[in-house]
């Protein structure tokens, strides 16, 4: 291989590496996936960058696929966490949160986790 061919190769691989680290990862979310915990007021949901509040939310669906009812959600640190009250008092049982978010940058990513209330 020559090196004008390993210079444009890696710099092949470096811009393919900077795009799929251009979305926003969900990175940490409480209560935590698969927890078991006491019935939460709140979801706390991380990003791995800036997300925008108007295109990013989650629907919770509880134990018999009932929807949770929602405050009004909000952003903190840098706009990477996402808080969203949850009205009433979760019942027992597995519950299931479906998140999507928008990046500012416009990327879209989603994905599903769950957590049980004893």
């Amino acid at each position: 291989m020559t090196m004008k061919t390993a210079l444009i190769l890696a710099a092949s691989l470096a811009m393919t590496a900077s795009a799929a680290f251009a979305h926003a990862h969900l990175t940490a979310e409480m209560p935590a996936d698969k927890a078991t915990v006491a019935a939460p007021t709140d979801l706390m949901l991380t990003f791995s960058e800036d997300v925008s509040l108007k295109f990013t939310g989650v629907k919770v669906t509880g134990p018999a696929k009932a929807e949770v009812a929602q405050g009004t959600p909000s952003l903190s640190q840098g706009d990477t966490v996402l808080t969203v009250p949850l009205q009433g008092t979760l019942g027992l049982g597995t519950y299931t949160v479906d998140w999507h978010a928008l990046s500012t940058d416009g990327h879209k990513t989603h994905g599903t986790y769950t957590f049980t209330v004893k």
